[in-house]
């Protein structure tokens, strides 16, 4: 199993890549390699940077083939193009990326030409992780990663290794390595993905501002988000939601 290094934000991309990988295949186009890639991701701003950030075939090996903003197009999209490496989301409208995966598994088996994917996305949660790798994603960065190095983690998951950011892939053998099932949490089972996604960055401090940025929706969709969240858990306050949070080990 490979890990790639935590980078910068690529304002639009996402992570990994071993670092001296990186500086011996910077521009995936080196050696004429070439790989098609469809971008799954509901927010378009985001697949607009990504494609302008690894996109340029020339120079990076990388030809973007598709576009989907949801789980029926990703289907469809992928079904049509047979791309080598998907780059998935993990929360999709529709049933988020675990879906994409379910509908996509005859095309993963595929010996002669296989569909892989590779998930990118904003949560570093360990359900998220654990969720999409069990649905047989090849490894998982986050949209913290630079062009470069997500680059390099397409071609490596298009050759067939496993690609984790460094602390993404403690969960992975954490969950793998044990034989019993994690015990559910009612409470956090009441709240939908892009809850729990607002949840952890309240309980780390983020402002409403700052969250509505990192995940590409209003402050006022954080708000209604907060709101949910604090009356499904019963909690009062900010406050209470980070120690909650936090005697969970959720921050």
């Amino acid at each position: 199993m490979s890990e790639p290094t935590d980078t910068n934000d690529m304002s639009g991309a996402a992570e990994a890549g071993d670092a001296g990988e990186s500086a011996q295949t910077s521009g995936g186009g080196a050696g004429g390699r070439r790989v098609r890639v469809v971008l799954v991701d509901d927010h378009r701003m985001f697949r607009t940077g990504v494609q302008a950030e690894i996109g340029r075939t020339e120079e990076t090996g990388v030809e973007v083939v598709g576009e989907a903003a949801d789980v029926d197009q990703a289907v469809t999209v992928i079904t049509a193009t047979r791309p080598e490496v998907v780059l998935l989301d993990v929360h999709l409208p529709g049933g988020g990326g675990v879906e994409v995966l379910r509908r996509c598994a005859p095309l993963m088996a595929d010996a002669e030409q296989p569909v892989r994917f590779l998930a990118l996305s904003v949560s570093d949660a360990a359900e998220d992780v654990i969720g999409v790798i069990r649905g047989g994603a090849r490894g998982y960065v986050t949209k913290t990663i630079t062009g470069t190095d997500l680059v390099n983690s397409i071609f490596r998951v298009q050759e067939g290794d496993a690609v984790f950011s460094p602390r993404l892939a403690g969960f992975v053998l954490d969950a793998f390595a044990s034989t019993d099932a994690p015990p559910v949490d009612e409470d956090l089972d009441r709240l939908t993905q892009r809850e729990r996604e607002v949840l952890r960055l309240i309980a780390r401090g983020y402002a409403y501002k700052e969250i509505a940025k990192q995940l590409f929706i209003s402050v006022k969709t954080v708000e209604s988000h907060v709101s949910a969240v604090l009356r499904k858990l019963q909690l009062s306050n900010r406050h209470e939601l980070t120690r909650w949070a936090t005697a969970r080990r959720l921050v």
